[in-house]
């Protein structure tokens, strides 16, 4: 099993998408980049605590390549803009990616230069070692499947949902 930790704007939405990810065996909303120990979605949100919101996505390399969880992810958010994903505002919607090891470093920035070719604005995403990870609380575990009526939901993610359909459906549970 392998973990990335990546930021693209709100968590809800790439939690939505990885949870019907086929080799995802789990995803973890949370905080992570900042200096604030212990933080929660309201200290997050208000933007003061440098922490990015993002997913630990855990999943088996025999059932789903790498790169396939990478490409996903530049296809879910718009990696082109700094601290900002949509109407989200603020360094903690920064697009980012946290590694571990030398290797998770390296795919990470290969995965950005392939996937550059798909946006015509330079590619922002942060790449940095993973400080502490910070589980978010559990509202905001798989907060779709939770509340898909809710208005977030429709008018955000539900879209993304589509392109992930359109794109990666080989690689989506039913």
């Amino acid at each position: 099993m392998k973990t990335f930790v990546l930021g693209g704007g709100c968590f809800w939405c790439l939690d939505a998408v990885y949870q019907k990810t086929k080799g995802v065996t789990s995803v973890v909303s949370g905080y992570t980049g900042g200096h604030e120990r212990h933080p929660d979605y309201y200290s997050v949100c208000s933007g003061t605590t440098g922490h990015a919101e993002v997913v630990a996505v855990t999943f088996d390399e025999d059932v789903i390549p790498a790169g396939v969880i990478l490409d996903m992810f530049f296809a879910l958010h718009d990696p082109t803009t700094l601290n900002r994903q949509g109407y989200d505002v603020g360094t903690q919607y920064r697009s980012s990616m946290f590694y571990e090891t030398t290797e998770e470093k390296i795919l990470f920035e290969e995965a950005i230069e392939r996937n550059q070719a798909l946006w015509s604005r330079p590619i922002v995403t942060e790449v940095s070692r993973l400080p502490e990870f910070y589980p978010a609380e559990n509202i905001h575990q798989d907060y779709y499947a939770k509340f898909p009526e809710q208005g977030y939901c429709q008018v955000i993610i539900n879209p993304k949902l589509a392109k992930a359909r359109k794109y990666y459906s080989a690689w989506l549970n039913a």
